[in-house]
């Protein structure tokens, strides 16, 4: 068979040998890919049981799996753009290292073929869904990838080439400081070191990601973290995923024949003609007559404390702008049956 060649600009990929593999590599793929999601659903539902194999499979019956997805997709909406953004530099990375030979990687094939609407649509959900401490590293990201797509298009102006893999990288940093050294400072302060790296350092390295590393060093700086971050993120998410609430937290009002009005609180399964259906906390599955259900509500969602008190100009770390700019519902009082007390009847 004969050699084949792919140039994109400056980038050039030779594959002496065509892999037939790589076709076989892309069907397994697409084929594990949808089956992620369904795993983490039925694990949350095993998870939500307490590994009792009825009452999943009650849970099964009930929930509604829109309800599901869209708890899937809230809880992890930051993960899809990280991937596809850490694909984008680390690929780009090795293109502009190896120019010639790049054929063999599949995360340098990725890279070369990522759509630019694709990156400019993952960079707009995380610039929403990224809390404030982790956007000085999205600018950093956008700024790489703008310097990298620059050095493997054909060559432009030197002074064009400049600006777009050093300038804009350097100023790019400087606003991110401007904007982030209160809370740096505010970070240090409370010996809090973490937010204040990951506030403070990401801008340094903008500069660095634009050009090439050695070859002989660049599938080493590219892939090992590909790999990483690969093998990590379905544990991460898993671990989100699974604490994430899928059924709503209730309290109903329960006041059976001759015996004193009592609160059963849990998590609402489902409403039929004959019962109600409450799966407790410690995993027994409750089935309340209707005719002894006097009232039931709605319990907020227990709001946990920040884990960092830092702010930069206001806004808290630890908030993304959605959380930020979006209207919240504000609970003012706490209706007595959310804590296991009857209401009150003149």
């Amino acid at each position: 068979m004969s050699d084949v060649e792919i140039h994109t600009g400056a980038v050039s990929k030779e594959r002496p040998l065509p892999r037939q593999s790589y076709r076989a590599e892309l069907n397994w793929l697409l084929a594990v890919l949808p089956g992620f999601p369904l795993l983490l659903l039925v694990l949350r539902l095993w998870y939500l049981s307490r590994q009792d194999l009825p009452t999943m499979l009650l849970l099964v019956q009930y929930i509604n799996p829109l309800g599901m997805l869209g708890a899937l997709f809230i809880t992890l909406s930051w993960t899809i753009p990280a991937a596809i953004l850490l694909v984008r530099v680390l690929g780009g990375i090795l293109l502009v290292s190896v120019p010639g030979r790049t054929a063999n990687s599949f995360l340098a094939v990725t890279a070369l073929r990522m759509p630019g609407w694709v990156v400019v649509i993952a960079t707009g959900i995380a610039a929403f869904t990224w809390q404030l401490r982790m956007l000085p590293l999205l600018m950093m990201l956008i700024v790489a990838i703008l310097g990298l797509t620059a050095v493997q298009g054909a060559p432009g102006e030197p002074w064009l080439m400049w600006w777009l893999t050093l300038g804009v990288p350097v100023l790019t940093g400087i606003l991110v400081w401007l904007f982030v050294w209160p809370g740096v400072v505010a970070a240090v302060r409370a010996g809090e070191w973490a937010t204040a790296v990951l506030l403070a350092v990401p801008p340094l390295f903008g500069p660095l990601l634009t050009g090439p590393v050695p070859e002989r060093w660049a599938r080493i700086a590219t892939h090992w973290p590909a790999v990483a971050a690969a093998f990590a993120m379905p544990f991460v998410v898993g671990v989100v995923f699974l604490r994430a609430p899928v059924l709503p937290d209730s309290a109903v009002e329960v006041a059976p024949e001759k015996e004193p009005v009592r609160v059963v609180r849990g998590q609402l399964i489902a409403v039929d003609d004959t019962s109600t259906t409450m799966l407790q906390p410690t995993g027994e599955v409750i089935f309340i007559p209707n005719g002894e259900v006097r009232s039931k509500t709605l319990c907020p969602q227990a709001v946990q404390p920040p884990e960092s008190g830092v702010t930069v100009r206001g806004w808290p770390v630890e908030a993304s702008a959605l959380q930020w700019i979006a209207p919240t519902r504000t609970v003012t009082e706490i209706d007595p049956r959310c804590l296991g007390r009857p209401l009150e009847r003149g």
